[in-house]
């Protein structure tokens, strides 16, 4: 296993939901090279263009394996997930479309939806998730009936970590005949991701959370049989005599310089998590996300908001009579990073009962320890026991 860039930081870093870090030594290295002795793909003949050229298609080739994509062309090099997902969903869906999508999702999937549906009349189908942000299979029949354009669904949730697309769901959708967007943001990286298997539309994720790579960075995969207009259209290094963007992919997709640096960093955290192995990665942090959401039931006055299935690795609970902020505030205090409020996903929050306060949201991570837990947990409980002996004070 690579070790933290640097050696252990003094801060506990338990906000892996948003971005990992440290980064792998070997992410930071290839970024730096990547910087210091690459150019522009594709857009000269000079010896770093070319080596430029054969990194970003060796880069190119290793995301392909990795989520089993059969045609390497198919997948493109965006700046994020949401990015991946404003290009998926805004040039699939056209003027009376109805797309399926849930409770539990980010604001990269109902933003996009909501401009959707106001300049092209999308239909959207919120398909209710229960209290624990597990998807209602009843209502998602229902819903596919007759089949929709689309569907659109968090892998899991970033908020509690719940499997919202589980394998049932996917084939629910499968047998109805209608495609769907995977927003993988939150678990490439940690669960098992075959574009085959799951039988997927297309794919969307980050490279800077579980796939361990620098920010500015995302990946879209886009089944062969789906049109898919473009979002930007630009240089793409090819076909310059045209005026039209050329159709073939995965230029079609990728105008403008790539990003070089993030592109070559992403590659380094692949190799990391290939390299560490999927299978020990998913157990070590959901193991983790499930000890430290038993520890904080053990505290009194702290609600967790656990899922039924456990997917991802955000774990969130609030503290009575403290706001999420002041909750994080104060361990932010004693070194311990943690996120609090909506977190990006007012939908979720509305689903989970925690809105508009939202949680304070806990995630460990792949250099996460069993004693990063205990000093987050010993400061959480003797935060409540302080307020009770305030609280016993005035009384």
């Amino acid at each position: 296993m690579d070790t933290p860039q640097g050696g252990r930081q003094s801060e506990i870093y338990l906000d892996h939901a948003a971005t990992s870090f440290p980064k792998p030594k070997s992410v930071v290295a290839e970024v730096t090279r990547a910087v210091a002795e690459l150019a522009s793909p594709g857009r000269g003949q000079s010896r770093r263009a070319m080596w430029a050229e054969a990194m970003v298609r060796e880069a190119r080739d290793r995301a392909a394996r990795f989520f089993a994509v059969p045609e390497p062309s198919r997948l493109v090099f965006t700046k994020s997930a949401t990015e991946s997902l404003n290009m998926a969903l805004k040039g699939f869906l056209k003027k009376g479309h109805r797309v399926l999508t849930s409770s539990m999702e980010h604001n990269a999937v109902a933003r996009p939806l909501a401009r959707l549906a106001e300049e092209r009349a999308v239909e959207i189908i919120r398909v209710p998730c229960f209290a624990d942000g597990s998807l209602n299979l009843d209502a998602l029949r229902r819903a596919l009936d007759p089949p929709p354009a689309l569907a659109v669904f968090v892998h899991a949730s970033n908020v509690n970590g719940a499997l919202v697309a589980t394998p049932k769901v996917l084939s629910l959708c499968r047998e109805a005949g209608v495609p769907v967007v995977l927003d993988a943001a939150q678990t490439a990286g940690l669960l098992p991701i075959s574009v085959v298997d799951h039988d997927l539309g297309m794919l969307a994720c980050s490279g800077h959370k579980g796939l361990l790579g620098p920010s500015g960075i995302g990946v879209l995969y886009i089944r062969s049989d789906l049109q898919v207009e473009p979002l930007i259209e630009g240089g793409t290094g090819s076909h310059s005599e045209q005026w039209v963007q050329p159709r073939e992919m995965p230029e079609a997709m990728e105008s403008g310089t790539p990003n070089i640096p993030g592109i070559a960093g992403l590659q380094a955290g692949l190799e990391c998590v290939s390299a560490m192995g999927l299978e020990t990665l998913q157990r070590h942090e959901l193991g983790l996300a499930d000890d430290v959401a038993q520890r904080l039931q053990g505290i009194k006055g702290v609600q967790v908001y656990r899922p039924s299935v456990r997917g991802g690795n955000a774990v969130s609970f609030t503290v009575e009579g403290m706001a999420p902020h002041d909750v994080a505030a104060i361990l932010a205090e004693a070194g311990i990073a943690v996120r609090a409020g909506l977190h990006c996903a007012p939908w979720a929050h509305e689903t989970l009962g925690t809105y508009p306060t939202g949680t304070v949201r806990v995630s460990p991570g792949w250099c996460t320890t069993r004693e990063d837990l205990d000093a987050f947990t010993e400061i959480v409980d003797a935060m409540l026991t302080r307020r009770r002996r305030r609280h016993l004070g005035r009384a």
